[in-house]
């Protein structure tokens, strides 16, 4: 954990911090290795030898699933959705060199990966795999970032609010979870356009792990950019000064919206006078090399 001493959150009377959950394993970072862990073990106890899972060019769940397959021992096999293009990206690239079978299919057929069909058809093919969700996020995923809560209570560091970036919704609906209505938890959505949908995934895998939903939540959608992975540069801007404050490097598609979500809503009250927030560092940081290969942009750290 670390304290963030940003004028504004002193000027308020809010304690920041962050959780530096990207250091949480040393090669599968933050909400990756949570959402993974018990699936991993579920993958073992049905006797599976493979994962299969759905990701763009540029994901982190791909990376990260090709890195539980090399730490494990899993082969692995990543649907890609869109035109195979040569040379690989730099996630591309890595996943292939820790062994993930890449298979490159059409934004149509990729809309398909929730018809059972498709994917009997996909399996057949394949072969037999456990099949791990885009972004993986499932129950056993919610039940793995849940554990985020729990670890912070167990080694006494209290706090009245936690904030999050926002994908698929899974770690958010796992501090939740974990937090069973006790603490403010804050999701700072990362798509543009996506409020009404992301609530409601949230709600469901809540409903569906808890058997309840809690009120003590809530989304946040004005803080994505301009949308999922955009080129922004005053974005880049807050990531390079944060860096320079604090040390901490931030990536520009889920952890510097998050901060700068974080630091808006203190400078608007949001938090009352005399709380603790903390800002979970859920990772992401691989993300920079596709950055860098479509826009040239690089972190702060590489200046």
């Amino acid at each position: 954990m670390t304290d963030l001493p940003e004028p504004v959150a002193e000027r308020r009377g809010v304690r920041l911090r962050v959780l530096r959950d990207d250091l949480h394993h040393p090669e599968l970072p933050g909400n990756k290795w949570r959402k993974l862990k018990y699936n991993l073990l579920a993958a073992r106890e049905q006797g599976h030898a493979a994962l299969l899972t759905f990701g763009g060019a540029y994901s982190n769940h791909l990376a990260a699933v090709a890195t539980a397959g090399r730490l494990y021992g899993f082969r692995t096999i990543g649907i890609v959705r869109g035109d195979e293009l040569e040379p690989h990206n730099p996630t591309l690239t890595a996943c292939a060199a820790q062994g993930m079978q890449l298979h490159f299919v059409s934004r149509e057929d990729y809309r398909r990966r929730h018809d059972a069909a498709w994917l009997a058809d996909v399996l057949q093919r394949l072969g037999p795999a456990y099949v791990l969700p885009e972004g993986g996020t499932n129950a056993l995923a919610v039940r793995g970032c849940a554990e985020i809560v729990s670890e912070l209570e167990a080694a006494h560091e209290p706090f009245d609010a936690l904030t999050v970036a926002c994908g698929t919704g899974g770690t958010l609906a796992g501090l939740v979870l974990g937090s069973q209505g006790h603490q403010q938890v804050v999701g700072v959505s990362a798509l543009k356009g996506s409020g009404g949908s992301l609530r409601a995934e949230v709600e469901r895998w809540v409903q569906q792990t808890a058997g309840r939903t809690f009120g003590n939540w809530e989304l946040r959608t004005e803080f994505h950019f301009g949308g999922y992975a955009r080129y922004s540069v005053p974005l880049l801007a807050f990531i390079e000064q944060f860096y320079q404050r604090h040390g901490v490097l931030l990536d520009p598609v889920y952890t510097g919206k998050l901060l700068y979500g974080t630091l808006a809503l203190v400078e608007a009250g949001h938090f009352p006078r005399g709380s603790t927030v903390v800002a979970v560092h859920t990772g992401g940081l691989q993300g920079w090399a596709g950055f860098a290969a479509r826009f040239g942009v690089r972190p702060p750290a590489a200046v």
